[in-house]
């Protein structure tokens, strides 16, 4: 029997190593090399170029496979850690981190249950811990996700099954359980990420059972607003699943007032679930830690490691404060994670038992080899660097006579327009997407844009700790120059009279020049 030379194995161990060697020297000299976030390149172009490769062809081996696929997406790829990248919620990455997701990936360990993983479970467990105990759940749980999305849908999940449980402790069937579904509402602000709506979706929750609750000025949700729709909500017969709350909005980069939120939920005895996909970062944060305080009384809370603690994605987790409560998701499989467990090795580890997904990578080897490698600290202050960097590109634009903010942040984003003296709303408006687009497809620098109590507007979201201030006035600069030129252009088109036909000696004669383009 011939033995494939593809596959990883000891008799391809040298050719695996030289493999990922010519790789990593060649991304390391892309990184050195990279001289603006993106190359440029068209849809067109990078479609042509997609559609060249014959999939079905014959196969050119390892190496060549490997250059030309470097050459493809390498080449093209949008680089996060170049300055000029301030679009997304997309960071650089730890070394440590991008290391041990080399080695992940060639052991290829699955934790779903303890028998494939060994160890790995063992180190997930430690990491979950550990986050617990920085949110102040002293007896709390989880499980590492896919991503916010995933840990939100989780949480709601667990908060649908607790109020669809009678007061028996028995799960609602039948009739009983949908009509109760049907009554189920989740209070949230319109700040809050889109997961929240879907996953209500995904839950079979009615279309109105995302209640939008009233924010303050700055966005943030409003207690006395909360207050207001939980008796709503019981006036009208509903009942309320669950209550989300935001630290780091996405758009704005708020965190919400947890405390007094929090004795609301109380109070009434709702689910406090908080999505720290953005915001967990401030956990680890020396100067900035207290913007969470309350996090603790919350019953779930999600964390986006491939976020605020710079780890390649995909790195999240859900965490709950009672970790009975990830049996809500338990699903046994004779073939997997029997519920007899006669027998089975270490049947408590199987970590399949509270995750949604039954084959995980082992994600959390990254964030451990970063805390063993940078510490705690270490990641903390390039929290509190991104923040410092935003306060300092805040107050730069404070008085600033052509981009003007428009919130305040408690994170790393910045809200603005291009609008000085002069430029009405509707232009100002116009020219947001505009602005974006020929950046990104000059490639030079990659802005995000939103809409702001009704207004579009561009958006940094600043993650790397290594720019500088003077790396986002460049980028403003281009922000400058680019409607400087839109605006420019569009006084040229509005001209009855283009002002070379007075002077190019080819073009026929026509009226004379405007007085004003002389």
């Amino acid at each position: 029997m011939t033995k494939s030379s593809t596959l990883l194995g000891a008799a391809t161990a040298a050719d695996y190593a030289g493999a990922l060697h010519a790789v990593v020297d060649d991304v390391a000299a892309r990184v050195a090399a990279a001289r603006q976030p993106f190359c440029g390149a068209s849809r067109r172009e990078l479609q042509a170029l997609v559609d060249d490769v014959d999939l079905d062809g014959a196969p050119v081996g390892t190496p060549a496979a490997l250059r030309e696929t470097a050459d493809l997406y390498a080449s093209h790829a949008v680089w996060f850690h170049h300055p000029a990248y301030a679009a997304h919620l997309n960071c650089p990455v730890a070394l440590p981190a991008v290391g041990a997701e080399a080695m992940l990936a060639a052991i290829n360990t699955s934790v779903d249950t303890y028998d494939q993983s060994t160890v790995a479970t063992l180190m997930e467990q430690r990491l979950i811990g550990w986050t617990a105990a920085r949110i102040g759940f002293a007896d709390g749980d989880g499980v590492f996700t896919s991503g916010g999305t995933q840990s939100n849908l989780q949480a709601l999940h667990l908060a649908r099954e607790r109020a669809l449980t009678g007061a028996d402790g028995a799960r609602l069937r039948g009739a009983a359980r949908r009509e109760r579904l049907g009554r189920l509402r989740v209070l949230a602000t319109t700040s809050g990420h889109f997961s929240v709506a879907r996953s209500a979706q995904l839950l079979g929750l009615d279309d109105g059972a995302v209640v939008a609750v009233g924010t303050d000025a700055a966005g943030r949700l409003d207690p006395g607003a909360l207050a207001r729709a939980l008796v709503d909500v019981e006036r009208a017969g509903d009942v309320v699943m669950a209550v989300v709350a935001t630290t780091g909005t996405t758009d704005r980069g708020c965190v919400d007032p947890l405390g007094p939120v929090a004795d609301l939920c109380d109070a009434v005895g709702a689910w406090l679930h908080v999505d720290a996909a953005y915001g967990g970062g401030l956990l680890l944060s020396p100067r900035r830690r207290h913007l969470l305080d309350g996090i603790e009384r919350a019953r779930s809370v999600t964390v986006d490691f491939h976020k605020t603690f710079f780890q390649p994605v995909s790195s999240s987790a859900l965490l709950v404060r009672d970790g009975a409560d990830l049996a809500r998701v338990a699903w046994h499989a004779d073939y997997l994670n029997p519920a007899e467990e006669s027998g089975e090795p270490n049947p408590d580890l199987n970590l399949v038992d509270r995750s949604l997904q039954t084959t995980r990578r082992f994600d959390a080897l990254k964030l451990w080899a970063t805390l063993r490698a940078v510490g705690a600290d270490g990641v903390g202050a390039m929290v509190d660097a991104v923040c410092d960097l935003a306060a300092a590109v805040h107050a730069d634009l404070a008085g600033d006579p052509e981009l003007r903010l428009l919130a305040p942040t408690d994170l790393s984003t910045v809200l603005f327009r291009y609008q000085p003296d002069g430029v009405d709303d509707a232009r100002a408006d116009a020219l947001v997407p505009r602005v974006r687009r020929v950046l990104f497809d000059s490639g030079r620098a990659l802005v995000a844009k939103t809409v702001v109590d009704g207004r579009p507007c561009l958006k940094l979201t600043l993650l790397n700790p290594d720019s500088t201030l003077d790396d986002v006035r460049a980028v403003l600069d281009l922000v400058r120059s680019t409607a400087h030129g839109l605006l420019a252009g569009e006084e040229l088109l509005a001209l009855d009279v283009p002002p070379c036909r007075g002077t190019h000696p080819r073009l026929p004669a026509r009226s004379p020049l405007p007085e004003a383009v002389r």
